[in-house]
């Protein structure tokens, strides 16, 4: 299988969202989990599209340059300018980290990279899953930077994990824009689990600063196939997918018409 490359650079997705990933790959991505969370990753169903292996974690970097390394380890102040350049430019209020990859997976290169990218004066959107803590010593930092932390969470997760996110939101509310990302779904209320999950999901939507991110899974899901989640086929971007939506007022589509902006609106 092919590695992502480690040269850090900013992209457009299919949504319109600029990304500046800093991990490219995910440890979630596991025997236990092959399929990624939820059985549906859609970062893990795209890498294995390409051939690509998402559960070898990549750090993404500045170009370093050469003439330098025996002194010091400097980067390329070109291609560092270069993507600063492009971030002034781009048509949207902020850049995203995190979508074929955890920044968790390393938040020292993470919160380094957002301290080299700030002088654009973008927002700076981070979505984890906090599959590692952010380190004390890093907080001071967040607060000095444009930072909005997307904490992803699912009535999906294992009671530890859902405790774990919780606490990590509340913690970073004092040093930055701290914003629950839910995955969502339309929980079958006659499924005895399905009944359980929304009851979660319902006191997941009860906390401050929440956004709606619509779960779409594929038929052969687990929850799909057991009937603890209800499914519609839909169009999104022009092509139709099966999508469970707990939230018909949810934005589902391009991120320029999204009036929460990853939660930077909030």
């Amino acid at each position: 299988m092919k590695q992502w490359k480690n040269t850090i650079a900013l992209n457009k997705n299919n949504r319109g969202c600029y990304i500046l990933d800093t991990i490219k790959g995910c440890s979630a991505c596991s025997k236990e989990k092959p399929n990624g969370c939820y059985g549906n990753c859609y970062a893990k169903n795209i890498s294995s599209r390409y051939n690509f292996d998402f559960s070898n974690i990549v750090k993404r970097d500045f170009y370093k340059d050469k003439q330098q390394l025996y002194l010091f380890d400097y980067f390329d102040t070109k291609h560092v300018n270069k993507i600063i350049k492009k971030l002034k430019k781009i048509d949207m209020p902020f850049v995203r980290i995190g979508e074929m990859g955890d920044p968790s997976e390393n938040w020292n290169h993470t919160i380094n990279v957002c301290k080299m990218i700030s002088v654009a004066k973008k927002s700076i959107v981070i979505i984890t899953k906090h599959l590692n803590t952010i380190p004390n010593s890093l907080l001071t930092d967040i607060k000095k930077l444009d930072i909005c932390i997307n904490t992803s969470i699912s009535a999906l997760d294992t009671e530890s994990e859902i405790n774990h996110r919780l606490k990590l939101f509340s913690r970073l509310k004092k040093y930055c824009n701290s914003v629950l990302r839910i995955v969502s779904c339309d929980f079958n209320k006659s499924n005895i689990e399905g009944l359980k999950k929304y009851k979660i999901q319902e006191k997941l939507f009860k906390n401050d600063k929440v956004i709606d991110t619509i779960f779409r899974p594929n038929l052969n899901n687990n929850y799909v196939t057991s009937k603890m989640i209800n499914v519609d086929k839909i169009m999104f971007l022009k092509k139709e997918v099966y999508a469970s939506i707990y939230n018909t007022n949810t934005h589902f589509g391009y991120c320029s018409k999204c009036h929460d902006m990853c939660g930077i609106n909030l």
